[in-house]
Order: structure tokens, then C-alpha cells, then sequence
């Protein structure tokens, strides 16, 4: 593998550049949820009969793998199935910005695996830690010994916060409490709303252009805050303001590989709706490869997919939340976002955005495209089953709360308690 290479800059105003070598391989995104081929008409006939020389159009496979990661067995998906990106692994040479990237919340259960696995992205020259614990500082020079070209520094407390965004083209924001046993979403609200209030407030000052990633909870009310952080500040930009809903997708695609038998790597569940409960609604039924599920075992998937943070919550027994998939989860978004900002064509996750796709609702998760200036475009819902109709309707009402509930802390913040 060829390592980032820092280029020199050229000319007046001209930001420092360097080319990269990506595999497939090296990515943690998946290019399974990329925008896919055309689907396959007869994945048994060469695309030209006259001449079987040529090759035939690739079928998509799914395979069940050994606790060695070899492949047991591989049976191929039906015809008429678009084969998934992630089938035909590619290298390319990609020319990049320097990429600076600020992680808000860096000493935290998912601040730190989330920077080990930046300090390892091909795509980020220059990493920011910032937390408001000191440990912060320690945490960069552990960093700092991983043999990546990723430069680390780290910025403890509020005077330290300006010198970790200025100039940031990304800025990920873990930061606030993790969820415990008991807690309910007004309880993490009543905490973290005021952190995302002030940490977004400073990106607005110190990187007015930078793409901002909440991955604080409660999501579906402090993206909505955000927003009027920014709008207050006149930083506005709707395509630079994400909440990363990437563990919804990451969940979707392992449960359903594991009850199917599928490849990991080129399982794709759009997720859709918000980041709390059932206003997390995997649509089952636009997964790729298709993946049947009878109506109970669709109920018990989709229950399953809404209550995984709980699931970790509980198996930790008190001892923390979900961390290190969060942090998997983010680092894919993180890279995914940079890809788009490179330029690389077809980006696609699902993420919490401002949106008109389902009327009434402000912010809307669904899968959008990613390009040089973040969200390049919203993607509709699709076709939906009767079960996914209902439970879109069902949880819109609830949604919608949330979302009011972040806008009106923003423009009314609550007096700081005596």
C-alpha cells in the first residue's frame, strides 16, 4: 500500500494537496451502499452472446464465512438483483485536499476508538483531538506513536477549543454522556443539548466552512439545535449539517447478513427516520441483496434493529453504552464524507439531514449522496411495504416532538441554574 504523500503547495492561495491509493479493502466503507450498477437481466448469458469469450455480467453472492474469514460456501442471489459496488474491489489513485479533521469529545468511550481508526484513514492529513479533560493530551501522544502519516494534536479546555477548528474541513462531535440503565432520552437531552449548543457555536466562529457530524444524543433533537446554532451565526449550509445515523445502517447489514447467510461486505439496509427507537425503521424490504422475511420475523428484525443500543447497554451492565460500534459507525461516515469532498463518484449513506422528503418533518433520515460540498442530494424513500408504511406513520408524531424539542432549546435556551 502506498502511504499519504503530503504535496507542497503551489501557488498563492492554493491549498496543499496529496495523492492517495485506495483498495476497496483498505475502506471501511462499504461500496455494497454505494449508488448500484445497473441490475443484471440474465446473470447466466455473456453480455454478448456472439462472442462467450467475454466476460459475463458479475452476479451478486452472498457467502457464509468460517470463524477464519474463508468462505464455507457461496451461493449466487437471484437474477435481477444490482451487483452490489463492493464486487469488483478496486484500486485507484485519488487526489485529495490536505484534509484536516476535529473530533469534539476526543477522551471519550467513542472519542478514542474513533481517532484510532482516523489516525488510520488514507484520506486525513492532519487529526485535532479536543475534549475537556486533560487526558486529552495523552490520548495524542498514544495516538501519535501509530506509524500512520496522520499528523495528531491535542487541545484540552475551552482556550484550546479555536486552535482544533481552525481551518477543519470536518468536524465530528462525539462529545457528552453516554447512555446508562434507566436513562431516559430527556435525561441525555437535559445534558448533551447544551454541549452540542456550545461546541457548534464555536465550529460556527472558528470553521464556518467545515461539515459538521453530530453524533451526540439524543440525535433527532441535537442536529435540529445545531442548526440553529449555525443559522444564528449566518454558517448555515444544509448540505454541511449531518447527523451520523451510520450505526442504524451498520446494525441492519450485520443482523441481516448473519440471519441470511450473507456477506457482511455487500449487505445493504437503507435505514430511514430518526436515531431513537422506533423512529428507527430499517426497510427490510429494499435490502441487497433481497432478503425475505416472513411477517413475524420482519417484526422481530425491525425490534431488534430499534433496540441494539439497548441490547448493549444492558449486556454491559452499566459498565458503558455503545462505543465501539458507534465509533466504527462514525469513522465509516467520517470516510465516506471525505471520499465525497475527493470527489470519488456515487457516495451513499444514510444520514439525518434538513429534508422535505416526508412532509412535516424538518429533518428526515434517509440515504443521501455525498460530494465536494457534503450533501450533494436527498434520496427518497422508495417503494414501501405495508409494514413500513405503518410504521413510518406511526412513528412521525414522535419524531416530530424531538425535533421541536431541539429547535425550541435552541432559540429559548433554558437560564443557567444558580
Amino acid at each position: 500500500m502506498l502511504c499519504a504523500r503530503t504535496g507542497k503547495r503551489g501557488g498563492r492561495g492554493r491549498p496543499a494537496q496529496h495523492r492517495v491509493v485506495i483498495n476497496d479493502d483498505d475502506l471501511i466503507t462499504s461500496l455494497a451502499h454505494t449508488t448500484p450498477e445497473p441490475p443484471i437481466k440474465n446473470a447466466t448469458t455473456p453480455r454478448n452472446p456472439k462472442n462467450p469469450q467475454k466476460k459475463a455480467p458479475r452476479r451478486a453472492a452472498a457467502a457464509t464465512t468460517t470463524a477464519n474469514g474463508s468462505a464455507a460456501s457461496r451461493r449466487a442471489a437471484p437474477a435481477l438483483v444490482a451487483a452490489p459496488r463492493r464486487a469488483a474491489r478496486r484500486s485507484r489513485s485519488v487526489r485529495v485536499q490536505a484534509y484536516k479533521v476535529a473530533v469534539l469529545g476526543a477522551a471519550g468511550g467513542i472519542g478514542q476508538p474513533l481517532s484510532l481508526l482516523l489516525k488510520m484513514n488514507k484520506l486525513i492529513t492532519e487529526l485535532r483531538l479536543y475534549d475537556v479533560a486533560p487526558v486529552v493530551k495523552g490520548v495524542a501522544v498514544d495516538l501519535s506513536h501509530c506509524n500512520t502519516p496522520v499528523r495528531v494534536s491535542a487541545h484540552a479546555g475551552d482556550a484550546e477549543l479555536p486552535g482544533a477548528l481552525a481551518g477543519a474541513d470536518l468536524v465530528v462531535i462525539p462529545a457528552g454522556v453516554p447512555r446508562k440503565p434507566g436513562m431516559t432520552r430527556d435525561d441525555l437531552f437535559a445534558i448533551n443539548a447544551g454541549i452540542v449548543r456550545a461546541l457548534v457555536g464555536a465550529a460556527a466562529k472558528h470553521a464556518p466552512g467545515a461539515i459538521v457530524e453530530i453524533i451526540s444524543n439524543p440525535v433527532n433533537s441535537t442536529v435540529p439545535i445545531a442548526r440553529e446554532v449555525l443559522k444564528a451565526a449566518g454558517a448555515y449550509d444544509a448540505r454541511r449539517l449531518l447527523g451520523v445515523t451510520s450505526l442504524d445502517v451498520v446494525r441492519a447489514n450485520t443482523f441481516v447478513a448473519e440471519a441470511k447467510g450473507f456477506d457482511t461486505r455487500d449487505v445493504d439496509v437503507p435505514v430511514i427516520g430518526g436515531h431513537a427507537g422506533a423512529t428507527i425503521l430499517p426497510l427490510l424490504s429494499q435490502s441487497r441483496p433481497p432478503a425475505d422475511f416472513g411477517d413475524a420475523d420482519r417484526a422481530a428484525m425491525t425490534k431488534r434493529i430499534q433496540e441494539a443500543g439497548t441490547e448493549v447497554v444492558e449486556a454491559k451492565a452499566g459498565a458503558g453504552s455503545a462505543t465501539l460500534s458507534m465509533a466504527y459507525a462514525a469513522a465509516r461516515m467520517a470516510e465516506s464524507t471525505l471520499l465525497g469532498l475527493a470527489g470519488e463518484p456515487g457516495v451513499v449513506e444514510c444520514a439525518f439531514v434538513e429534508s422535505d422528503v416526508v412532509p412535516g418533518c424538518a429533518f428526515f433520515a434517509s440515504r443521501v449522496q455525498l460530494g465536494p460540498q457534503g450533501v450533494a442530494k436527498v434520496h427518497g424513500l422508495g417503494d414501501l411495504n405495508d409494514f413500513e408504511k405503518a410504521a413510518l406513520d406511526a412513528m412521525l408524531p414522535e419524531l416530530q416532538a424531538q425535533i421541536a424539542k431541539g429547535i425550541e432549546f435552541a432559540r429559548s435556551p433554558p437560564a443557567p441554574k444558580a
